[in-house]
């Protein structure tokens, strides 16, 4: 008896779930649909890009990646070419001090959507960052080792780019910035 309400508790369950996926697969075909008379302009440029990932160039030492914070403003340049202020937020934490390491600088990107015959909603581009890590540390009152030794991180911040934006409408989209330092995910507002 048991076994049986049990086995109709997980069929009902099943066709619930089904349902719902049918449901929301539904709404984004139809969504999908009614977004066929997206605009592109192919203009590069004018677009606020927020993400959060994973990255800490220069901190290696640390033993691993660290979530990223990243805001940049695109400013387009040439036809297929942008240079975006960028400011880039981590920081670290061990037993006996405390690291916030803020790069600022350009990021130079180029974009290739003509060259590869992308359509009007993607967006494919390399990029190259150039900087400053701003380093600010805070050492512990009990620690009484070197404190010159976690502040060595380089001051100069050089990253490298490979990534994609998908344009859910003409205003915003989504992107994945794939780098040699700080790789992002996120929300491109136009």
């Amino acid at each position: 008896m048991k076994q049986t309400i049990y086995k109709n508790i997980k069929t009902n369950q099943m066709k619930k779930t089904i349902f719902i996926v049918a449901l929301i697969l539904m709404g984004l075909s139809s969504n999908l649909s009614a977004q066929d008379n997206f605009q592109s302009s192919e203009r590069f440029g004018g677009a606020l890009n927020l993400g959060l990932g994973i990255g800490g160039y220069s901190y290696g030492y640390i033993g691993h990646t660290l979530p990223v914070l990243s805001v940049n403003y695109e400013f387009g340049v040439l036809r297929n070419f942008t240079l975006a202020p960028f400011l880039t937020f981590y920081s670290y934490t061990d037993g006996n001090y405390n690291a916030i390491v803020t790069p600022i600088g350009v990021k130079g990107t180029y974009y290739f959507d003509q060259l590869l015959h992308a359509g009007p909603r993607w967006d494919f581009y390399t990029a190259g960052s150039l900087g400053l890590n701003l380093v600010s540390t805070t050492w512990n009152a009990g620690y009484l080792g070197s404190r010159n030794y976690y502040t060595t991180a380089d001051p100069l911040y050089l990253d490298f780019h490979l990534g994609t934006e998908y344009h859910f409408s003409n205003h915003i989209g989504a992107f994945l910035d794939l780098s040699t330092g700080v790789s992002t995910i996120g929300i491109a507002i136009h």
